[in-house]
C-alpha cells in the first residue's frame, strides 16, 4: 500500500455522517466507571477504524481525531490504564493510517488556553495536551502527526499574551514539542502573531484561511503562504491548511454548512504551487470533502505520491 505520500491531501473533522457510528461517544463524569470507560473507548476506536477504511476508499486521506475519544482522559477521575488496556488496538490503528498514507491531527477545544493568567488553567490545559500526545504516539505516528491550538486570550494586552504563550511553551516537554502547531484566529491573534510566535520559539503555524479572512493586517493569501511554508520543516511534513468559507446571512466567522465549489477552486490557484494538506471545517464533513477531491483531481499536486 501507499507507505508514503508527499502530494496534497484532503480530509474533515472528527465525524462520518454516512457510516453509522461516531468514534466520539461520551458520557457524564457522574457515570464514570472503569467498565464504562473501557466499552465507551472501545466503541470509539471501532469506530474509528471505520471512518479511516471509508476515508481510504474515497481518497480522503487526512483525518483529524476527536478529542473525545478517551472520555475524561485528562481528568483526576482517569485512574484506569486504558493505554495499556488498548495498546494493540491503538497500534493497529497506526500500522493502517501509516500503511494508508493517511496524515492526522487533533484540535483540543476553546478551553485549552496555554497563556491564561490562571495557572490552573494552565496546568489542566497542559495535563489535556499530554493526552493528546499519548494517543498519537500510542499509535506509533511521528511528528508530522500535529496537535493545533490557539495562541489563547488576549486578557487586555497582546504583547504579555503572546510572551505568556512562549513562557508556558519553553516548559513543555520534547513530546509535546514535537507534535504543536500554532493557528491563527478570526478574533484576536492574526496569522502575522503566529509568525512572530514562531521566529521566537520555531512552532509550526497551521494557517487558517478562513480566519485569514475574517483577521489579518492586510496579507493577501498569496503573500502570506511562503512565510507559512516556511515555518514547516521536513520532520513536520507539508503545512496542515484549514478551509472554509462564510456562511451566507450569519456572523461573521461562521462556517459554511457545504462547500463552495468555485470558492474552492479559486483557493487551489492561489495556493500554487505550494504543498499543502487541506482540512476541511464545513459542517457536512464527508459530503464537501468528496466534492473537493473531485474537484482536485485536476491539481498535480494532489495526484503526487
Amino acid at each position: 500500500m501507499k507507505a508514503s505520500h508527499t502530494g496534497m491531501r484532503i480530509g474533515y473533522p472528527c465525524i462520518n455522517r454516512s457510516i453509522g457510528c461516531r468514534s466520539a461517544r461520551t458520557f457524564r463524569l457522574a457515570s464514570y466507571s472503569r467498565n464504562l470507560l473501557y466499552e465507551t473507548v472501545g466503541g470509539n476506536l471501532d469506530c474509528l477504524r471505520k471512518i479511516l477504511v471509508w476515508n481510504r476508499d474515497h481518497r480522503i486521506l487526512f483525518f483529524r481525531i476527536s478529542s473525545d475519544l478517551v472520555p475524561f482522559a485528562s481528568h483526576p477521575v482517569c485512574r484506569h490504564p486504558w493505554q495499556d488496556h488498548f495498546r494493540k488496538e491503538f497500534r493497529a490503528l497506526g500500522n493502517f493510517i501509516r500503511e494508508e498514507g493517511i496524515r492526522i491531527s487533533m484540535h483540543p477545544d476553546q478551553f485549552i488556553v496555554l497563556n491564561a493568567q490562571d495557572e490552573g488553567i494552565v496546568e489542566r490545559s497542559i495535563a489535556e495536551l499530554r493526552y493528546h500526545t499519548e494517543i498519537l504516539d500510542l499509535m506509533g505516528l511521528d511528528a508530522t502527526a500535529k496537535i493545533q491550538l490557539h495562541i489563547g486570550g488576549m486578557y487586555g494586552n497582546r504583547q504579555e499574551s503572546m510572551d505568556r504563550f512562549i513562557r508556558v511553551y519553553g516548559r513543555l516537554d520534547t513530546a509535546l514539542l514535537r507534535r504543536l502547531v500554532v493557528e491563527n484566529d478570526e478574533q484576536r491573534f492574526p496569522a502575522a502573531d503566529c509568525l512572530t510566535l514562531h521566529n521566537q520559539t520555531g512552532i509550526p503555524v497551521l494557517f487558517d484561511v478562513f480566519h485569514h479572512s475574517c483577521n489579518n493586517r492586510g496579507e493577501s493569501v498569496g503573500e502570506i503562504l511562503p512565510l507559512i511554508q516556511k515555518t514547516w520543516s521536513g520532520g513536520d511534513g507539508i503545512p496542515m491548511m484549514d478551509y472554509s468559507s462564510q456562511k451566507p446571512g450569519k456572523r461573521r466567522g461562521s462556517h459554511t454548512d457545504h462547500i463552495v465549489s468555485d470558492d474552492f477552486r479559486e483557493f487551489l490557484v492561489k495556493s500554487l504551487p505550494y504543498d499543502l494538506d487541506i482540512m476541511l471545517e464545513i459542517k457536512d464533513k464527508e459530503s464537501s470533502a468528496l466534492i473537493a477531491v473531485a474537484i482536485a483531481e485536476d491539481d498535480p499536486r494532489f495526484n503526487r505520491q
